[in-house]
C-alpha cells in the first residue's frame, strides 16, 4: 500500500520474531505478546484499542488489554457469556476471523447484551482472530474501533497475520512451560534416584525401578514419590541430633 502500512507491518513481524529467537523465558515472550497487541493496533487502520483473551481454567481471562475499560469489555463478554471473542475461541469460523463491523446496529443481534455494553463504552466494531494452536492454547485477539464498518478487506488481512504472530507465540510459551515443568521433573527424579542409591547401595536403574514400583503401588505420579524421597532425605538432614 502507498501508506507504507505493509511495510511498517513487515518490519514489526521480523523484529518480533527476531527478539522470540533471542529469548527464552515465558516473562520475555508474555512482553512479546503484549507488542504485538501494541503494534496490531498502532498499524491496523481504524483500530483503536486491543487485547488477548485466552481461556484459562475454565474460563476466559483478559490478557495485555491496552487499557482498563478493554479489559473490563473482556470481562463482560466471559460473563455473559457472548461475544465475538467468545465467537472466535469456542466456534470460529473456516477463516478463524469475527467481524463485528457494528455492534450498534445489524451486528447488535447476535450478541445482544454485550453490544450494548460495547456501545456505551464507546466503541461499536470489533474484530476477533482465533489464536488456538496445537499446542492447546486457546484464545482470540481483539480488535476494538470507535466508528462502525471500521474493517475492511485490508484491516482484516492485517488482523490476521497479527493473530497468526501471536498464536506463535502463544505456543513458544506453551511449549517454554511444559519444557521447563519436563527439566524440573527430570531433575527431581535424578535427585530421588540419586539419594536411594546412595541409601541402599544400588545401582541409578535400580533406584529408579524403586520410584517407579512405588508409584505404582500407591496410585501417585512418579514426580510425586520422587518428592517425597527429596523432602524426607532433606529433613532428616535438618533434625537436631538427640543427646549423646
Amino acid at each position: 500500500m502507498s501508506d507504507g502500512t505493509d511495510d511498517r507491518l513487515v518490519i514489526a513481524l521480523r523484529g518480533a520474531a527476531t527478539e522470540l529467537l533471542g529469548h527464552r523465558s515465558i516473562r520475555d515472550l508474555e512482553n512479546l505478546l503484549g507488542q504485538v497487541v501494541a503494534s496490531a493496533v498502532e498499524t491496523i487502520p481504524a483500530v483503536d484499542a486491543g487485547s488477548i483473551s485466552m481461556v484459562e481454567q475454565g474460563r476466559v481471562e483478559t490478557r495485555h488489554p491496552t487499557s482498563e475499560l478493554i479489559g473490563q469489555l473482556d470481562d463482560t463478554q466471559s460473563e455473559l457469556g457472548e461475544g465475538p471473542c467468545l465467537s472466535a475461541i469456542l466456534d470460529p469460523p473456516e477463516s478463524g476471523v469475527v467481524v463485528a463491523q457494528d455492534l450498534g446496529g445489524d451486528d447488535a443481534p447476535r450478541w445482544p447484551r454485550f453490544s450494548e455494553a460495547v456501545v456505551r463504552s464507546g466503541f461499536r466494531g470489533l474484530l476477533s482472530v482465533q489464536l488456538t494452536t496445537q499446542g492447546g492454547v486457546r484464545g482470540a485477539l481483539n480488535l476494538y474501533a470507535e466508528r462502525p464498518d471500521a474493517f475492511d478487506e485490508h484491516s482484516r488481512t492485517l488482523a490476521g497475520l497479527f493473530g497468526v504472530q501471536a498464536a506463535v507465540l502463544l505456543y513458544g510459551a506453551n511449549q517454554a512451560h511444559h519444557l521447563q515443568r519436563a527439566i524440573d521433573s527430570r531433575d527431581l527424579i535424578g535427585r530421588a534416584k540419586g539419594i536411594l542409591a546412595e541409601r541402599f547401595s544400588i545401582d541409578d536403574e535400580t533406584a529408579f525401578q524403586m520410584l517407579v514400583k512405588s508409584s505404582q503401588d500407591t496410585n501417585l505420579k512418579l514426580t510425586a514419590v520422587a518428592q517425597w524421597v527429596a523432602e524426607s532425605a532433606s529433613a532428616r538432614r535438618v533434625m537436631p541430633s538427640g543427646p549423646a
